[in-house]
């Protein structure tokens, strides 16, 4: 059986974590998320997208 789970929904859950737990603001969570979306839009992007993917294959063991 496979378990297919959005990137963004790990993602999502840990920022919660972190704020509920680690004690992280949630002015500094906003302003790493906008930071993001100004980044996306960069020459950087395909090269963190292309990583992301990588990593996720790796721990998917779909990697050959």
């Amino acid at each position: 059986m496979t378990i297919t789970l959005p990137l963004v929904v790990v993602l999502g859950a840990v920022v919660w974590l972190a704020i509920r737990f680690l004690g992280v603001r949630l002015w500094v969570a906003a302003a790493i998320a906008l930071f993001g979306f100004y980044l996306a839009h960069t020459w950087v992007a395909p090269a963190i997208d292309h990583t992301t993917r990588s990593g996720v294959e790796v721990v998917n063991g779909n990697r050959k």
